[in-house]
């Protein structure tokens, strides 16, 4: 089973601000979206490349190269030209400190 992974303290994220952490080897981008947090896989399943630093729209985020858009909540494609969900994570608060863990392998 794999181990939570510290990301940041709680209140260190405002609404929309987002985190990249490494959880045994993919990037992880966390997410603070209306006090909630949610996590996805920071690769957009269209051609690979990072897309946290893409434009957020309530709960969706919109991949900076071509336009491709996911819900952060669910990892569900919206828009194409992806047609492959992105991998979420489980996010949790636990003492104080925003965690992740990718349990895909567990």
């Amino acid at each position: 089973m794999s181990d939570w992974i510290d990301v940041t303290p709680e209140g260190s994220l405002q609404n929309g601000e987002h985190v990249v952490v490494d959880v045994d080897g993919t990037q992880v981008a966390v997410f603070m979206i209306d006090g909630e947090y949610y996590a996805i896989e920071d690769v957009c399943t269209h051609d690979g490349a990072e897309i946290a630093s893409g434009r957020l729209e309530g709960c969706e985020i919109v991949c900076p190269r071509h336009g491709a858009r996911f819900c952060l909540k669910t990892g569900k494609v919206l828009k194409p030209p992806a047609y492959e969900d992105l991998p979420c994570f489980p996010v949790r608060v636990e003492r104080g400190m925003i965690q992740v863990r990718d349990e895909r392998w567990d």
